[in-house]
């Protein structure tokens, strides 16, 4: 599986559905969003967006054409239903050997089994293999792409609170779930860290807590208030990460990302994080919450892609969808192998 940062050939999406469950009461604020994706990424790659009908096709195809910066010579609508819009935990993992793209077809459950019903969302990278023409290889546990984080080098970052959660496979230890990594990522090293944050309801994605920036550096999220629930658990995995080796037995390089403070909508926490960001090949779309701490997030992360453009995009629609830019995105690389 190569590292989020290597180049793509394109970024899939999965349009939000009107009649979904991932924003009550805010969804007229979530289309602008998925657009603002579309004319960002569209300006360095190819992004395939999924519809689940005639009318969503219409609407969306509609408010594309309309959009300022939108590339239509990059993007591509098709018709495949989904539940929820979180591309990066029901879409295929991409993965290449040699000159080939094939994809990993994981099981899905709606981070165990939360939220029914899933039917489409798990049949998706299925629909996308066939569209391709590549080859699915299909595990038969259930994984989410964003418990998942790699440097493309061999070595993945993931948490014990959710890959360890008998809600995804209760039959499978460390060791076993390890062995799953290494045969379909390639990916013989393992990082763990431990728990999430707060109003996360996947159990703990590591997609809002740690993320490779290069084959050896890590943004990390910290707490500076100790009297946050975040504080203690995010300075523990900041702690396994300062031990942690890569692949090669080399220490991690480890740069602190600030955390936003408290994101509440109606009395509810929200797992709002800076490190739900996306890193498509000229931009990086990062949520922002006006907080003071959103011009030091985007700062660190506009040091570690030099050679993009550092989007800062305010997300408080989105992440009451307990989700943001990453877990919205899903990235196909550039192999010429299998391309639309």
């Amino acid at each position: 599986m190569p590292a989020e940062w290597e180049p793509h050939e394109a970024t899939w999406l999965s349009w939000p559905r009107r009649q979904g469950i991932s924003f009550p009461g805010r969804y007229a604020a979530v289309p602008a969003l998925w657009r603002a994706m579309v004319a960002a990424l569209s300006t360095g790659e190819r992004v395939h967006v999924n519809v689940s009908d005639d009318a969503q096709e219409e609407e969306v195809r509609a408010l594309l054409v309309a959009a300022p910066g939108v590339r239509p010579d990059h993007v591509f609508l098709h018709r495949i239903p989904t539940d929820e819009p979180w591309c990066r935990d029901h879409g295929p993992t991409f993965v290449v050997r040699d000159a080939e793209l094939a994809l990993v077809d994981w099981r899905y459950n709606a981070w165990g089994g939360k939220y029914p019903p899933y039917d489409h969302d798990d049949a998706v990278p299925a629909r996308i293999a066939a569209l391709l023409g590549v080859r699915a290889f299909h595990p038969g546990i259930v994984m989410e792409g964003g418990a998942l984080d790699v440097n493309g080098r061999g070595t993945v970052l993931t948490t014990e609170s959710c890959l360890l959660n008998p809600n995804r496979n209760p039959s499978l230890g460390r060791a076993e779930i390890e062995e799953y990594l290494r045969e379909y990522l390639n990916a013989p090293h393992v990082v763990w860290l431990g728990e999430g944050i707060a109003g996360d309801d996947t159990d703990g994605h590591v997609d809002d807590l740690s993320r490779f920036v290069g084959a050896r550096a890590v943004v990390t999220v910290v707490e500076a208030d100790p009297a946050d629930v975040n504080y203690h658990p995010l300075r523990e995995n900041l702690r396994r990460l300062r031990a942690a080796r890569d692949q090669d037995g080399h220490p991690l390089e480890i740069l602190e990302l600030p955390m936003p403070g408290v994101v509440e909508w109606e009395g509810q926490r929200l797992p709002a994080s800076y490190a739900n960001f996306y890193v498509g090949n000229a931009v990086v779309l990062v949520p922002t919450f006006a907080h003071a701490n959103d011009a030091a997030a985007l700062a660190v992360l506009g040091r570690c892609f030099p050679g993009r453009r550092v989007v800062g995009i305010d997300s408080a629609a989105l992440v009451w969808g307990r989700g943001a830019f990453h877990c919205a995105t899903q990235q196909q690389p550039a192999v010429g192998a299998g391309v639309v």
